[in-house]
């Protein structure tokens, strides 16, 4: 039989459609990468011996791994469509049950990380009993559990910093080094690509973002609406232990209040990451670069001379900012929280 083609293609042509590249589509995911580069630019370009300097990039790598975990934390609850306030009081009790257990009671290190990471998981059970059987938004259970929690880390360390935790965690945190850089960035790289390939490559993960896109329609696809926003609620628990545990070893100790200020910086790399790599939903990669372009900014600031308010304005303005172009990126559909 003779072979049928379209006369005006000429021969060997592929007759179906080409894709073409969309420009739009690539400068929107990796508009804040390239803005993360040029922010680095200007501040190397201004103080190139201090700004540049092996030190400042190593400590900044190694120093914001925490804001990287938390913020991992923080995302699988967004993606399911409930907000967790209560991570950064997580993390502060994470590192507190450590210290009172390993500093001050002499448990073995890997038994009060044990404890800490338990308590993460039980955070995360007791948020979603109150939001998913009451139905009271996630929002205020977090909020209030949260500000629970403070009051227990306030009672246990009798407000005071404890220090003495065993050097092992502290080694394997920031004083161990891989080309240079503490190691516990790659603990939070190798969590954003698990997460990746979670979200990605996996049923679980397309499920939970099936569930953020609209729960209802989820349901009704059959699948288990309360049962993936209770895993995310324990995973965001766990994940925030973690992130406990890595800020004691950061820092050597436990202090009941510093860490509650990773909330606002958390959020605001959230929804910030929300705009870049994977725009229009929390992803890991975009949460990554978008915690160390506010991360550049701050430090670039702070060298330049400026005052330490900054770090303030930066956060707050990122947060909203970061909430605008994120519903931009949405197209300003309306996104279900509660």
């Amino acid at each position: 039989m003779s072979e049928v083609r379209d006369m005006d293609a000429p021969a060997g042509a592929n007759p179906g459609p080409r894709r073409r590249f969309n420009w739009v589509r690539f400068l929107e995911a990796y508009a804040l990468l390239a803005a993360l580069l040029l922010l680095g630019a200007i501040f190397g370009a201004l103080r190139p011996e201090a700004f540049l300097s092996w030190a400042n990039i190593s400590t900044m790598l190694g120093s914001q791994a925490v804001l990287v975990v938390l913020t991992m934390a923080l995302i699988i609850p967004l993606t399911a469509g409930d907000f967790d306030l209560s991570v950064a009081s997580m993390l502060t009790l994470a590192a507190m049950i450590l210290a009172v257990l390993n500093a001050q009671m002499g448990v073995s290190l890997w038994l009060a990380i044990l404890a800490a990471v338990a308590a993460g998981f039980v955070t995360g059970v007791i948020n979603a009993f109150f939001i998913l059987y009451f139905r009271i938004p996630s929002l205020i259970v977090t909020l209030g559990t949260g500000t629970f929690i403070n009051g227990i880390v306030l009672w246990m360390s009798g407000s005071m910093t404890i220090s003495g935790l065993d050097d092992a965690l502290t080694d394997f945190v920031v004083v161990r080094r891989l080309f240079g850089v503490p190691l516990a960035f790659y603990y939070a790289l190798a969590l954003c690509a698990v997460l990746w390939y979670f979200f990605e490559y996996t049923t679980p993960g397309r499920r939970l973002l099936f569930v953020g896109r609209g729960r209802e329609v989820a349901r009704l696809s059959g699948i288990r609406v309360d049962r993936v926003r209770l895993l995310c609620l324990i995973a965001s628990g766990v994940l925030s232990a973690g992130a406990g545990i890595m800020y004691a070893g950061t820092i050597g100790a436990a202090d009941p209040l510093s860490g509650l200020t990773f909330l606002l910086p958390g959020f605001a790399a959230a929804f910030l990451g929300a705009t870049s790599i994977s725009p229009g939903r929390f992803n890991a990669w975009g949460s990554l670069v978008a915690v160390y372009f506010l991360v550049i900014g701050i430090t670039g600031l702070t060298i330049l001379g400026i005052q330490t308010f900054v770090q303030n304005l930066f956060y707050g303005g990122g947060l909203v900012l970061a909430v605008a172009l994120s519903q931009l990126v949405r197209h300003r559909e309306a996104q279900e929280f509660s």
